[in-house]
């Protein structure tokens, strides 16, 4: 056995978060809730940046592989009332805060949030332009599914002052495409992306997935020299999450059909790799851009930021919630509104805060949180400088470096003194790395998703 082989038997099945956040959602909790956020949000200094993420969670069909929070409707009159309790929604939040705040990104997903009309995301974003100070070189971006986006849509885009689009692709072979429930051709692909950059919507996002049902290294291959000939600006290699306790739906995929942990690495590898050799910059864990790119530039400068949206250039001092399970970030903590729709628009319709639950950030949670996405965006951290920003001895990892030290000699981290590093081949496992300083991950009571 290889000593690559023997790390994978070793550690390629844990089970271990994504760290788009920390500490992670499953331990959010109901002791944080609309007078708690109201009170942060109320804090917040006028001179602060923005982040606003609306989540519109519904969908024309549904897809098996789909780890989102949303829901099938093939009427728009439910869109149509969502869209109205949002506005309403935006105006409570917007109540709370003292002045009128630069909002520098503004990111909407779903679910499908191209499902929205034109008359109503229109009338959104002029709401968001009416609440907020909407910065002119703000970061407006869709997430779109192709096989809906007509001309109608890609003009309410526009008109919308859309600047990103971001595509769920995850494959292009057509039985890959029949396992997962998402039957969706090359050609409507390029032909919708192409009428994006026609309309003057240069940027855009592919998230493609390995690990798929039926799916092999093979296809995986094809679906990335597909998606290149393309040319997105961006492109996310996912892995596919099997998580039927979680996701009921996933249960139509047997796990039978489902790659070993040797083929997903397999997979992750080679298209990584290709990618690379085709002049994409590799990004964190799963994120591949164009030297140009700002989220490449980001990388280089030491500026890439983590959030519940992945990888991100966003450098607001707060992301605010608004739809029914969305999750926000402020300098005090997390929160999440409502997941349920019925009881999220009656929250909304007392002009009251969303928020069902989240967590303060404890002193610990901050430099944790800190060392986590230093890890995750640079595949390196400096403990001493990280504890000395926080005040605190590097003494207190003590027990996380003897840890690390056991990583080491597997050859899953390099260490000097307090300077961790990650070798490029086994960049694959910066989660069980950083798993290392989630001071909760021995008490968690969630299941996560595995390592590779």
């Amino acid at each position: 056995m290889t000593k690559l082989s023997a790390t994978f038997a070793r550690y390629a099945d844990r089970k271990v978060p994504r760290y788009t956040s920390y500490p992670t959602a499953p331990h959010f909790h109901d002791g944080i809730g609309a007078r708690q956020s109201g009170a942060w949000i109320g804090a917040l200094n006028e001179g602060s940046s923005l982040s606003l993420y609306l989540h519109v969670p519904f969908c024309v069909t549904m897809c098996s592989y789909c780890g989102c929070h949303t829901k099938i409707t093939k009427r728009y009159q439910p869109v149509a009332d969502y869209a109205q309790h949002l506005k309403t929604e935006l105006e409570t939040v917007a109540r709370q805060m003292n002045g009128r705040m630069k909002v520098r990104h503004v990111a909407w997903g779903g679910g499908t949030p191209t499902m929205l009309s034109h008359e109503h995301f229109v009338m959104l974003m002029e709401t968001i332009g009416e609440l907020f100070d909407l910065d002119k070189q703000a970061e407006i971006a869709v997430e779109g599914d192709p096989r809906t986006l007509d001309g109608e849509c890609v003009r309410m885009l526009v008109d919308g002052g859309v600047n990103r689009v971001s595509f769920g692709v995850q494959d292009f072979n057509l039985h890959v495409q029949e396992a997962i429930g998402r039957i969706q051709s090359f050609e409507m692909t390029r032909d919708v992306t192409h009428r994006l950059w026609e309309a003057g919507i240069r940027d855009i996002n592919f998230d493609l997935m390995y690990g798929l049902p039926k799916q092999s290294t093979e296809d995986v291959m094809r679906s990335m020299e597909m998606a290149t000939r393309i040319g997105p600006q961006r492109i996310a290699l996912f892995g596919y999450a099997h998580v039927p306790w979680f996701k009921s739906h996933q249960r139509l995929i047997s796990e039978s059909d489902l790659p070993d942990q040797h083929a997903r690495f397999e997979q992750t590898e080679a298209a990584a790799a290709e990618l690379v050799r085709l002049g994409y910059v590799r990004i964190g864990l799963d994120h591949f851009a164009w030297p140009e790119d700002d989220m490449a530039i980001a990388l280089k400068n030491g500026t890439l930021r983590r959030n519940f949206q992945g990888y991100t250039t966003d450098p607001a001092d707060a992301m605010l919630p608004f739809g029914a399970s969305s999750i926000g970030q402020l300098p005090q903590g997390y929160v999440q509104n409502i997941p349920d729709i019925g009881n999220w628009k009656r929250r909304v319709e007392k002009g009251e805060l969303s928020t069902a639950r989240g967590l303060e950030f404890s002193e610990d949670d901050k430099l944790r949180g800190e060392i986590i996405e230093k890890i995750m965006c640079n595949l390196a951290v400096d403990l001493e400088a990280v504890c000395a920003a926080h005040g605190v001895d590097a003494g207190c990892l003590a027990d996380e470096i003897t840890q690390i030290d056991e990583l080491a000699r597997d050859g899953l981290v390099a260490r000097e003194g307090l300077k961790l590093t990650v070798p490029e081949e086994h960049r694959a496992f910066i989660r069980i790395v950083s798993a290392v300083f989630d001071a909760y991950l021995k008490t968690a009571q969630a299941k996560h998703s595995v390592a590779v």
